[in-house]
């Protein structure tokens, strides 16, 4: 009996080791090396080369080192692509608008504690059994509104009618499948709940308290004082034929969808002027696009995700940059297949902006090298992605384990002597 206990305990206190030790390494992506040696932008870029060579699609890859263009990749199956060609960004525009929400707070123009509300007259949030009071700025910003939309928008095809935005924020026509599609307030506030019609509420906030359209108060205060002169959410019929070629996950052509959401789905920008943007959260950037105690405000964690505090205002933290802070930036992923990310390190300027259509986690795979490359940690979104990986290895683990100790309980059973 005494034996049997010493294996059990042995064996529960091994499990628990391999649960702590299989999630840490995880995390920090022990179970293989970065892409390219340290500080070898060349090398990287080579890499990512290699790791893309059968990718069918459009790709876009410009790398940032302290604030400037350290090497690139373009290629495509259709028209070529470069550092000027534009790309619906989807999830991505999250993070200009949330640095066009704060210029209004830093212009005192809007509380970033104040229920939206407040500032509203076109639109409202319905009663609810949660006060629309929970639902301020600063929570919408960190999706800890409370907000139970759940989009995701799958947007219009060419040819089919695009509502108006009070139109979306009542009942979104083009709600990705099985969310709700309202924006309201249908949770209690303070727990992370992703909401698209958060931030197609923040663009109506800006439309309302600016008395300009989003696209011309984006273009005026944050894309031309940084000098992203093909940046905009709405496209003339001239810019529209710079776009970078569509293509779905099979590598066919595909028509690109439009949006009412833009604030949250639907930024047309570049390589280069993303580029600028990284730069521009760099130390000593010139110029910024916000005060830096703002910009510090934005990349402190105000929600957590897997138990992570992983949400800033308008930003993602995907890992620490080990120097206190941490590497920030935004992925989107739109229909057919458009996946956007872009990573920034603010304490150094160095970055990295990757476009992609044909296909949904190209571009999500490539930064997150990129952050495990700089840091030698694995970001938050590299490790969602492995999830299955992980958890074979952790299942592997956890089978050796019970396998050496049902050996050290089995014994050949023997007939006593006569």
């Amino acid at each position: 009996m005494r034996r049997i206990l010493v294996v059990l305990f042995v064996t529960v206190v091994a499990l628990v080791a391999w649960s702590g030790f299989s999630f840490y390494a995880s995390m920090k992506d022990w179970w293989r090396p970065p892409i390219a040696a340290r500080g070898d932008a060349a090398g990287f870029i080579d890499a990512v080369r290699e790791m893309t060579a059968a990718h069918e699609g459009a790709l876009a890859v410009q790398l940032v080192e302290r604030g400037r263009p350290a090497g690139a990749l373009y290629a495509s199956i259709g028209a070529p692509v470069d550092g000027d060609t534009r790309f619906q960004v989807a999830s991505l525009s999250k993070w200009t608008t949330a640095i066009g929400v704060m210029s209004l707070v830093e212009e005192g123009r809007i509380e970033l504690d104040a229920p939206v509300t407040r500032y509203l007259t076109r639109w409202t949030l319905p009663p609810s059994e949660f006060p629309n009071e929970q639902v301020t700025i600063r929570r919408v910003l960190s999706h800890t509104a409370g907000l139970t939309d759940g989009l995701a928008y799958a947007g219009y095809l060419p040819g089919q009618p695009v509502q108006s935005l009070e139109e979306s924020l009542t009942q979104a026509s083009d709600a990705d499948a099985g969310v709700d599609g309202r924006t309201r307030a249908g949770a209690e506030a303070g727990a992370f709940r992703y909401s698209g019609g958060g931030y197609t509420l923040l663009q109506l906030l800006i439309e309302e308290v600016s008395g300009e359209s989003f696209d011309a108060y984006m273009r005026r205060v944050v894309f031309a004082p940084l000098g992203m002169t093909r940046s905009g959410f709405l496209l003339t019929p001239a810019e529209e034929a710079s776009l970078a070629p569509s293509f779905d996950a099979d590598g066919r052509p595909a028509q690109q969808r439009r949006y009412t959401a833009t604030g949250a789905a639907s930024l047309y920008t570049t390589t280069n002027d993303l580029a600028r943007l990284i730069a521009a959260h760099g130390p000593g950037a010139a110029p910024p696009p916000l005060e830096p105690q703002t910009l510090a405000m934005m990349r402190e964690p105000h929600a957590k995700q897997l138990g992570l505090p992983i949400w800033g205002l308008g930003v993602m933290l995907y890992a620490p940059n080990g120097r206190g802070g941490s590497i920030v930036g935004h992925d989107g992923t739109n229909r057919p297949a458009i996946n956007t990310s872009a990573r920034v390190d603010p304490a150094t300027g160095d970055g990295v902006a990757v476009l992609v259509t044909g296909d949904d986690r190209l571009a999500s795979r490539i930064a997150g090298e990129w952050v495990r490359w700089k840091t030698g940690e694995a970001d938050i979104v590299s490790f969602v992605m492995a999830g299955r990986r992980n958890l074979i290895r952790f299942g592997v683990g956890v089978g050796l384990i019970l396998l050496i100790a049902a050996l050290s309980l089995w014994r050949p059973w023997r007939r006593p002597a006569t």
